[in-house]
């Protein structure tokens, strides 16, 4: 007998069996909503190979980054209904201890054995034909590779958009030792979604009199005694993070560090999509690594110009890329015919359009820059860009080179003749060298990323001087080359190499690579674009998992990794690199004292030093490229 629907949609759109509760191996029964065509009889039409996603934002809600036609932000129930009339069972579930599904939500490490379950689940019901496809953003993302670390029953394919840890340690939630305080904004924000706040006015009424902003210039906080103090289990968890400093056994939990899983993924098609402003840009890559070497499916590589999946949004900041940055009409017709196109062809064995199938190109990536430098009638700097195409990543056509610092701050590919040659500056933690943007996610109410001038503004947390450039204060060091004399491309991975010492027994170094325009009429002072950034939190000089003191005047070599990067240099730029301390709100504050971050009571001065000696030749290394060797990205069928 077939069993009864739920819920019956719109005619000739789909039915739904909702809320049905799948049982995990520790008793708690998960939320989740199965979509099938509309007249499809369980038990007497043949199975259907199925798409799952797996959410903490809720199955039935609004997914912010979905678009149909006009329509930005989109309810997953209608994103399923477009899968389903193409012949697909589409699956929505609620994370565990998240919306209607039951347990203590523990953000990230569930997520594997829940995905396992649910897969093993899903590969027993009448409608599936044993193939399962897996799709989302961000979070839903994570969720992906956590479970396909498991190597689960039906798994055929995926879609990872913006999202899955390669290492948590190094990308998402720390790096390099620091920590990434969007972690504790995304916290603060969730929880007021939490059942503890939606079944008690009281805990919301907490939460919704703290002001975060207030909040962040109060760090570090205290367990008991921070904004997340009405929903213990946010504040937990987010604590056990911010905490957990050195690489240790907590980093190596299955669902932020497929690091140590990769061998257990199977050999399936893969889409992993970012993008240069994102949060994600190390994972990304990482996990395109890993999962192209000695294998045979396909893995495709999609890097835009956007912040965290907007991905018809063509500006990120105050940079605005042009029409051509946005996937819709450029990369495919649309997001939602791509993803059609791959599932279509990896579940049900159809052909399917260039744009997806596994002979294009692996890798597809916006090469930023370009663009006019005027602003445009919403004040935004036309920075623009273009789509490129590469048969690997890194890109075959780009050579790894070393750029020197200078102690007269010349950025430059001949190393310093001085035998002497350094620069020291003060580093105080009572006055952080605020965030301009950069590749994030989740900061908001209290900072944003993607590209901005580098000047003080008073949108920006932790601003001082409103109208100054970054380069006035005393605690950046600004390194550029001389204007160049042709167009450079520079696409590839980012090193930065500093020869380092700290009266302190410890602090941070950062670095920021920059496009600086030459002045103009809208800008006569120039502008000053970054592109990316990184950090090195030096007690970890000797290792991950061990913090050592620094000895005061003792030279380490130390290596920050900006995420990656794809921009073109126009003639008459210069390739600009920042290094300083601090980069708040971005990363917590490094003390200087010797303590963590995260407990810190005493906050010192530190007078650090670069080195720029021929022995202490610190320098960034980046991938330069002819712009003419890149191949234009061709889109031969847009169609699903």
């Amino acid at each position: 007998m077939t069993p009864p629907v739920d819920t019956l949609t719109a005619p000739c759109s789909a039915q739904v069996l909702a809320d049905r509760m799948v049982l995990t191996r520790d008793g708690i029964r998960l939320a989740t909503d199965v979509h099938l065509p509309a007249g499809y009889r369980i038990g007497v039409d043949a199975p259907l190979p199925v798409i799952l996603e797996r959410t903490p934002y809720g199955k039935a809600e609004v997914s912010r980054s979905e678009q149909l036609g006009e329509r930005l932000g989109v309810p997953r129930p209608e994103i399923a209904r477009h899968f389903v009339q193409h012949g697909f069972a589409v699956v929505f579930q609620d994370c565990r201890g998240r919306y209607g599904s039951e347990g203590h939500f523990t953000k990230y490490l569930s997520e594997g054995p829940d995905g396992f379950d649910t897969l093993a689940w899903i590969v027993e019901q009448p409608w599936c034909n044993g193939k399962i496809g897996t799709m989302g953003l961000s979070y839903a993302a994570h969720t992906q590779l956590a479970l396909a670390c498991l190597n689960p029953p039906g798994l055929t394919c995926m879609v990872l958009d913006s999202g899955g840890f390669s290492n948590g340690y190094q990308c998402g939630i720390r790096q390099s030792g620091a920590f990434e305080l969007k972690q504790a904004t995304w916290a603060f924000k969730q929880a007021k979604l939490s059942p503890a706040a939606q079944h008690d006015p009281l805990v919301l009424a907490a939460l919704e009199a703290q002001d975060i902003r207030q909040w962040f210039s109060r760090m570090p906080w205290r367990p008991g005694h921070s904004p997340l103090s009405p929903v213990p289990e946010y504040e937990d968890y987010l604590f056990e993070q911010w905490r957990a400093d050195t690489f240790g056994d907590a980093w190596r939990q299955l669902g932020i560090y497929a690091e140590g899983y990769y061998d257990a993924i199977p050999d399936i098609p893969v889409v992993l999509m970012s993008s240069w402003y994102d949060a994600y840009v190390r994972s990304t890559m990482e996990n395109y690594d890993a999962l192209t070497a000695g294998r045979q499916a396909p893995v495709q590589l999609i890097m835009g110009p956007w912040l965290h999946g907007d991905r018809n949004i063509t500006h990120s900041g105050d940079a605005e890329f042009g029409p051509a940055a946005a996937f819709d009409g450029n990369v495919a017709a649309s997001w939602l015919d791509f993803r059609l196109a791959w599932f279509r062809q990896w579940l049900q064995g159809k052909p399917a359009a260039q744009a997806s199938d596994a002979s294009g190109p692996a890798a597809r990536l916006f090469l930023m820059g370009g663009g006019s430098g005027r602003r445009d009638p919403d004040g935004r700097f036309e920075h623009g860009g273009q789509w490129v195409q590469a048969d690997a990543w890194p890109v075959p056509q780009a050579t790894a080179t070393p750029l020197y610092l200078h102690a007269d701050g010349r950025l430059s590919e001949t190393p310093s003749s001085l035998p002497d040659a350094h620069i020291s500056y003060q580093s105080d933690p009572r006055l952080p060298v605020p965030t301009i943007g950069g590749s994030l996610t989740s900061g908001q109410p209290v900072f944003e990323g993607g590209g901005f001038d580098q000047r003080e503004d008073s949108r920006f947390f932790g601003v001082q001087q409103p109208g100054l450039p970054l380069s006035s204060r005393a605690d950046v060091v600004v390194f550029q080359t001389t204007p160049l004399v042709r167009d450079v491309a520079v696409v590839g991975p980012v090193t930065v190499k500093l020869f380092v010492s700290s009266d302190c027994p410890d602090t941070d170094f950062t670095a920021k690579l920059i496009d600086v325009y030459p002045p103009s009429e809208s800008d006569p002072q120039g502008y000053a674009l970054n592109l990316t950034d990184g950090i090195f939190r030096c007690r970890f000089h000797e290792s991950w998992e061990r913090a050592s003191p620094l000895q005061p005047a003792k030279i380490y070599e130390i290596t920050i990794e900006p995420f990656a990067t794809c921009n073109l240099f126009k003639r008459g730029h210069r390739i600009r690199l920042d290094i300083a301390s601090s980069n708040f709100p971005k990363y917590d504050v490094n003390p200087n004292s010797g303590e963590t971050a995260s407990d810190a009571r005493e906050k010192r001065i530190a007078l650090n030093t670069l080195h720029l000696s021929p022995q202490h030749a610190s320098h960034i290394t980046i991938c330069l490229a002819e712009p003419q060797t890149l191949t234009p990205l061709a889109v031969n069928d847009m169609s699903s």
